[in-house]
């Protein structure tokens, strides 16, 4: 059964439309990818599952009813979270406000406790670095502070923009390895948009590649990477 179903979605920036009939599941347990070119439409749909950007058309579910029409805030409070493309920070304040930033929505300061552990556990340099301000940190700790973040609203499905974006390849690895430690130790639903086809695919359970705002192509991770077509437009072979 899906966790999430997004049902011939739609999204416009003023006249022009970004993403058209985009239809696609994840369910229980699923890492799924949307891969695709500059421009395919792939963070416009995770804003607009978010609730960050309106639906022009279509209908988003989440679990058992409709979430097109609720505001972002209470999508946070019903267990989706979003890390964003860009990592978005707060500069000037420590590492752990950061983190605790995204708690906002979770009352229990045990339950608190817990995922802060979690997040350090996953990320050891985070740890040794949360009384520093998150501006000084490098890209790849930042970003590891921004996915934190998101996992400090105990989410039930997490986004993920871009989160090799700009990094080393050992940062990459890194996260990589966290989201494949997540999604086996936790259960944690993952929808990831990665410019990073290649990798984006090793991770997933299923995968879509997006053009021009439309799906062009949906299988296994391991299917889209034996596809020709997936091959000779994303992976260089």
């Amino acid at each position: 059964m899906p966790t999430l179903e997004a049902k011939s979605i739609s999204v416009s920036y003023a006249s022009v439309k970004a993403v058209h009939d985009v239809s696609f599941r994840v369910d229980e347990g699923e890492v799924v990818a949307l891969v695709g070119s500059n421009g395919a439409g792939k963070s416009t749909i995770l804003k607009a599952m978010m609730g960050l950007k309106q639906l022009a058309g279509g209908d988003l579910w989440w679990r058992d009813h409709s979430i097109a029409r609720i505001p972002a805030a209470n999508r946070v409070s019903s267990g989706i979270a979003l890390s964003p493309e860009g990592r978005r920070l707060f500069p000037r304040m420590t590492v752990l406000d950061n983190l605790e930033v995204g708690a906002h929505t979770v009352k229990s300061v045990a339950s608190r406790r817990r995922t802060l552990d979690l997040i350090y556990g996953l990320f050891p340099r985070v740890h040794e670095r949360r009384s520093q301000l998150a501006g000084s940190l490098s890209g790849g700790e930042q970003q590891m502070v921004a996915i934190g973040r998101a996992l400090m609203a105990q989410p039930k499905l997490l986004l993920l923009d871009e989160p090799s974006l700009g990094l080393a390849p050992k940062v990459i690895a890194e996260i990589a390895r966290v989201v494949e430690t997540l999604n086996r130790e936790t259960g944690l639903s993952i929808v990831l948009v990665e410019q990073n086809a290649r990798l984006a695919l090793r991770l997933s359970h299923r995968a879509y590649v997006l053009e021009r705002g439309e799906v062009v192509r949906t299988g296994t991770g391991q299917e889209l990477l034996d596809d020709d077509f997936v091959r000779q437009a994303y992976l260089g072979v």
